[in-house]
């Protein structure tokens, strides 16, 4: 079992930066491909990152790219989400998302039918 709590979220105007974190539960967080998802208001959710269990590998939405870094630190049981750059359009919830992964998958997932924890999500709004 894996429990995950979101935070850093808020209220920010265009353009400015925010970080968001999931501190993980349990011994076993390296073992996990993590992943960002987020969800605005009468739309499903969508990937917005993801990083493998070493952090080596990572991928990114095409609407974020260039803007949005994730990164994990293993000995915290921490994932982070940087947020710079931030438009209008990137105001929805955001989840973290752990994937157990063994060695011979693929690093890591970007359907979120593909995790396994969830957190209960934190809201970032952007002002125009």
């Amino acid at each position: 079992q894996v429990q995950l709590v979101e935070s850093g979220g808020g209220l920010v105007q265009a353009g400015g930066s925010l970080r968001l974190s999931c501190a993980a539960s349990g011994r076993t967080f390296s073992s996990y491909s993590m992943g960002w998802f987020r969800q605005a208001p009468g739309k499903e959710r969508e990937i917005v990152a993801a990083i493998g269990w070493s952090g080596g590998r990572t991928y990114y939405a095409d609407s974020v790219k260039g803007r949005f870094t994730i990164s994990r630190d293993n000995a915290k049981n921490t994932v982070y989400l940087q947020m710079n750059g931030l438009k209008p359009e990137d105001t929805a919830v955001y989840y973290c998302a752990a994937r157990w992964w063994t060695p011979g998958q693929a690093w890591g997932a970007m359907n979120p039918n593909d995790y396994n924890y969830w957190g209960q999500g934190t809201q970032v709004t952007v002002s125009s």
